[in-house]
C-alpha cells in the first residue's frame, strides 16, 4: 500500500472491493492496520482531485500516485461500490465525512446520471470542447470572479494557484484541479473557526462554483442502461437507505430494479445486457444476472417487499440452469443458449469490476440463510473450490471473492424481526441494525399486524416466529437454528457479536 492510500503506483485505481474486504478481515481479526488501510485510502481519494469536489462523484482513475490528476472520466459502476465502500467505512468507523462522501456521490448519481424511466446511465466523458477536463478545472481568476471575498478561503481549501497546479507535457497550464491537503477540521483549526461553520461557507461557495459550472459545455453522457451496473447501483443506493433512513434513496432503487424487471426482458423472460431510446440489445451475460440480483437482495432487506426477494431466487434459478458448469462447478460467462462462441469462458477476477463467480458466491450464500435452503449454500461452496488454485496463487486478485469467503467461513447470523411494521419500536430496531457494520448478517422481516404474511411463503421458519407481547422482536440464528427471542436491542446487537 502507498503512503497516500491505494494499491501500487500509477495510475492507480479505486478498487473498492479490496477495502470492503479489508474491513472484513479487521472485523474478523481486529487487526487495525487493515482498517487504517481502508481510511487512508477513502480519505485520500476524497481529497484528492479524483473526487469532483463542485459537482460530486469520482473521475475513473488517478494518473498519478497521489490522487491527484484524474483521468476525468465518470463512470458509474466506481460511483456505486464506492458509496458501498463510504457507508460500509461509516459504519465501522462512525466517522461522519465517510457517509458525506458516500450521500454527495448519491446526489450525483441522482441528479446527472438517472434517465426519466428511472435507470441509470453508464457514465460521462472524460472531455468537452475536444479538451480533456476542460470542464472541471479552474483558473484563479474564474474562481475569483464568482466568489469575489470568498474566494481566498476556496483557494486555500482547494490549493488554487495563480500559475495552476494540472500540468501539460511537464508545463503549469494556470488551470486547477481543486484538492485537498487537509481535512476540513484541520483548516478549520487553522483558521480558528467552528468546523461547522467552515463547512456552511464552504456548502454556499459550492453552490455558486456548480451553478457557474452549469453554464460550461458538458462532457458527452454514455447514456446506455447497462443490467450490470445498475444492479450495483441498486444495491449502494438501497445499503445507503438503510444507513441514513433515506426514503429517496430507496425510492430511486425501486425505480431502477423496477425499470430493468418491466423492460429489459425478452418474450421469454430472458434478461438482456443493454438497453437505449427503447431498443434492447445483447443477451444477458453472468454479470447481470448476479449484480441485479445482488441490488434485489438489497433491496429487499430495505423494503421488506416480498416481491424483490421473489424475483431475486427466479433469476437464480435462471442463471442455474443456463450459466452452471456441473461438471466442473463456477459459472460461465455466456448462457448455454447464446450466440455460440470459440470457448465459454469462466471469469473469476476482481478487477475494476468484480466478476460474476465471486458475486454469484456472496448472492448464493445470502439466498440460501434467507430462505433455508442448503443447496444453494453448497453451489455457492463450489465455487469457491473450482477457482481454490488460482486464489492461493495471488488472493489479492479475488478479493470480492474472499469477502464470500468470509461469509462462508462464517459464524454468519439470520436475523428475522418481527413487529407492527409502523410501530416505533420495531423502525428502532431496525434502524439499530443498520446503523452497525455486521456484514456476515442477512435479515428477514416478519410484520406482525398481518395474519399470514407474504413472506412465510417463501421463508417457511418465519411461520412459527411471532413477536413476544405485540412488542418488537429480534430472532437470531445461526445454521439454520435460532437463538432466544429477544425484544432488548442491546441483547440482539450482543448475539451478533457487536461490542
Amino acid at each position: 500500500m502507498s503512503s497516500n492510500g491505494g494499491f501500487g503506483d500509477a495510475p492507480k485505481f479505486p478498487t473498492p472491493h479490496n477495502l470492503t474486504f479489508l474491513l472484513r478481515y479487521w472485523r474478523r481479526t481486529n487487526d487495525i492496520i487493515a482498517l487504517r488501510m481502508v481510511e487512508r485510502t477513502l480519505t485520500g481519494m476524497h481529497m484528492g482531485g479524483i473526487y469532483d469536489h463542485i459537482g460530486f462523484g469520482f473521475h475513473r482513475y488517478s494518473t498519478d500516485s497521489k490522487w491527484l490528476v484524474p483521468h476525468f472520466e465518470k463512470m458509474l459502476y466506481d460511483q456505486a461500490l464506492l458509496a458501498m465502500a463510504y457507508i460500509e467505512a461509516y459504519q465501522a468507523t462512525k466517522n461522519d465525512e465517510y457517509g458525506r462522501t458516500a450521500r454527495e456521490i448519491f446526489t450525483y448519481v441522482l441528479r446527472d446520471m438517472t434517465s426519466p424511466e428511472g435507470g441509470f446511465y453508464s457514465g460521462e466523458d472524460a472531455d468537452s470542447e475536444g479538451v480533456e477536463g476542460k470542464f472541471y478545472v479552474w483558473t484563479e481568476n474564474e474562481i475569483r470572479s464568482v466568489l469575489g471575498e470568498e474566494s481566498d478561503l476556496v483557494k486555500r481549501i482547494f490549493n488554487i494557484e495563480e500559475e495552476g497546479n494540472f500540468r501539460e507535457e511537464g508545463r503549469l497550464t494556470g488551470k486547477n484541479i481543486l484538492h485537498m491537503t487537509g481535512s476540513l477540521s484541520e483548516i478549520a483549526s487553522d483558521l480558528k473557526v467552528p468546523v461547522d461553520k467552515l463547512q456552511k461557507l464552504l456548502d454556499d461557495a459550492r453552490l455558486k462554483l456548480f451553478t457557474a459550472r452549469e453554464r460550461r459545455i458538458h462532457p458527452g453522457k454514455d447514456d446506455k442502461i447497462l443490467v450490470d451496473w445498475n444492479g450495483f447501483m441498486i444495491a449502494a443506493l438501497s445499503k445507503g437507505a438503510q444507513v441514513f433512513n433515506e426514503p429517496a434513496y430507496a425510492d430511486a432503487a425501486q425505480r431502477a430494479a423496477d425499470f430493468i424487471l418491466e423492460n429489459m426482458h425478452d418474450s421469454r423472460g430472458r434478461l438482456y445486457h443493454r438497453y437505449r431510446d427503447g431498443e434492447l440489445a445483447v443477451p444477458a451475460f453472468l454479470d447481470d444476472y448476479t449484480s441485479i440480483i445482488w441490488g434485489l437482495i438489497e433491496l429487499y432487506e430495505t423494503t421488506f417487499k416480498v416481491r424483490y426477494l421473489q424475483t431475486a431466487l427466479d433469476l437464480t434459478r435462471d442463471q442455474i440452469r443456463h450459466f452452471w458448469d456441473s461438471e466442473k462447478w463456477g459459472f460461465y460467462l455466456t448462457a448455454d443458449d447464446a450466440e455460440e462462441v470459440l470457448v465459454r469462458k469462466k471469469q473469476i477476477y476482481d478487477g475494476a469490476i468484480p466478476s460474476g463467480n465471486s458475486v454469484a458466491m456472496l448472492n448464493l450464500l445470502r439466498l440460501s440463510r434467507m430462505i433455508a435452503n442448503p443447496e444453494l449454500e453448497m453451489m455457492a461452496v463450489q465455487i469457491g473450490q473450482a477457482f481454490s488454485h488460482s486464489i492461493q496463487q495471488a488472493p489479492s486478485g479475488y478479493t470480492q471473492l474472499l469477502a464470500a469467503l468470509d461469509f462462508a467461513v462464517g459464524p454468519a447470523s439470520e436475523v428475522v424481526i418481527t413487529g407492527d411494521s409502523q410501530a416505533d419500536d420495531t423502525k428502532a430496531m431496525l434502524a439499530a441494525l443498520r446503523q452497525e457494520f455486521i456484514p456476515d448478517k442477512t435479515v428477514i422481516f416478519r410484520p406482525g399486524e398481518i395474519e399470514l404474511p407474504e413472506i412465510i411463503r417463501l421463508v417457511e421458519y418465519t411461520r412459527y416466529l411471532s413477536s413476544t407481547d405485540g412488542r418488537a422482536t429480534a430472532y437470531v440464528c445461526q445454521n439454520y437454528s435460532c437463538k432466544l427471542p429477544t425484544t432488548d436491542t442491546g441483547k440482539m446487537l450482543e448475539l451478533l457479536n457487536v461490542p
